[in-house]
Formats: C-alpha cells, structure tokens, sequence
C-alpha cells in the first residue's frame, strides 16, 4: 500500500513536468516560427516535375502556403469534401500562387514517390500552382510547420499576413466543412482589399508533420 500510495504521490509531479516539458516545447517553437507582419522567410523547393520554385520569384503576388500530406484524415477531411480545391480553384483563378508543400521524409506517412503523388492530386482535381517535396524538411522547420495541413498566406511585398489552421473546425469530419470559418480565405479577402488581417495567428490542427531524425 505504501508503494501505490508513493507512485499516486510522485503522478502529479510527474504530469507537472511533462506539462512544462510540452509548454517548453511550444513556446521554442513559437519562438522561432515566422510572425505576422515580418518577411517571409525565402526558400527553393523543386516540385514533382523537378521545376524549381523560389518564394521571392512571387514576389508581387498572394502566396499560400499548404503543408500537405495525403494521408492524414484531416487533410482527406478538406480534398474528399472538396473544400481545398475549391479554394485553390478560386484564388489561383485570380492570379493568386498557391505551393503545396509536402516534408514528410522517406520511409514516413505521406511520402510518396512523383507518380503517386500526380496520380493522388489527379484524382482530387487538385488545382495548387506547384506541389513542391521538401523531404529533408529544411522548408517545413524554418516555417515552423507542425500539422497538415498548416497554412501560411504571403501578402504582394513578402509579409507573412496569416499562419495557422484552416479553419476553426478542428476535427476530420467532413461534415464540419460546412458552416466552419474559413481563415484562409478571410485572410486573403482582407489583404486582396489592403485591409489589416484580423486574425494573423491560429493553432494549427491536423497531423502531426513526419518530419526525419
């Protein structure tokens, strides 16, 4: 008895320092993760037809950014509902550069090889500009990339203007597409119009990125 009633005893101290564990975790990554109203950091990425993509190249446009992962149930949440092409559809259609961005590494969920990943985006009828691979995940640490999807939206001069999740349905029913808010694309209708963002920053949900070692 005396041996449970120890360990019950040593539980709350134990849970305390995984709190402040995780808590140190995420105000380092907070720490480092681009800011809303900064530069967007630049980077080259080579997409699945080995056409390299650098950031700066946009520059005078809307960029988003969407981490990608085909396997994840909430990134399948927003291509089997439709909802993320219909999004690309409608902002690459007004000139908008729209990157998915893949870091998943070899050998982890999600990574694929180029065919599968053009068959995959075929069958979706996804509409992005460039499926960009970013397998060592330089691209994806420098953003501070923690789920898919996580989403950036890039303002004409370079400035990151909103990070975050999709929307504020953090689930991967695809029923709660419907009705949910769509910071994406509020963020990108306010900067469109030279309006302040009013939300720059959300918790992302989604999977985890199967960043390497």
């Amino acid at each position: 008895m005396k041996i449970v009633a120890t360990r019950l005893y040593q539980l709350p101290v134990l849970l305390s320092l995984l709190s402040l564990a995780y808590l140190a975790q995420c105000s380092e990554e907070s720490a480092s993760a681009p800011v809303a109203g900064q530069s967007a950091p630049d980077f080259t990425l080579v997409d699945v037809h080995g056409q390299s993509h650098t950031l700066s190249q946009y520059k005078g446009k809307h960029v988003v950014l969407e981490w990608i992962n085909f396997d994840c149930p909430y990134v399948r949440k927003h291509y089997q509902s439709g909802n993320m092409q219909k999004l690309q559809r409608e902002y690459t259609d007004r000139g908008i550069i729209w990157l998915a961005i893949n870091s998943s590494a070899p050998g982890k969920q999600g990574h694929f090889s180029t065919q599968e990943i053009e068959k995959r985006s075929q069958a979706h009828e996804a509409s992005f500009t460039a499926y960009l691979l970013d397998e060592k995940g330089q691209v994806g640490r420098l953003y501070s990339a923690r789920t898919t999807p996580h989403m950036y939206v890039i303002d004409p001069e370079g400035k990151l203007v909103y990070s975050g999740a999709i929307d504020d349905r953090p689930t991967s029913n695809l029923k709660d597409v419907e009705g949910a808010t769509n910071y994406v694309q509020e963020a990108l209708e306010a900067s469109i119009k030279g309006k302040k963002v009013k939300n720059g920053r959300t918790r992302p949900y989604g999977c985890s990125v199967k960043y390497g070692e």
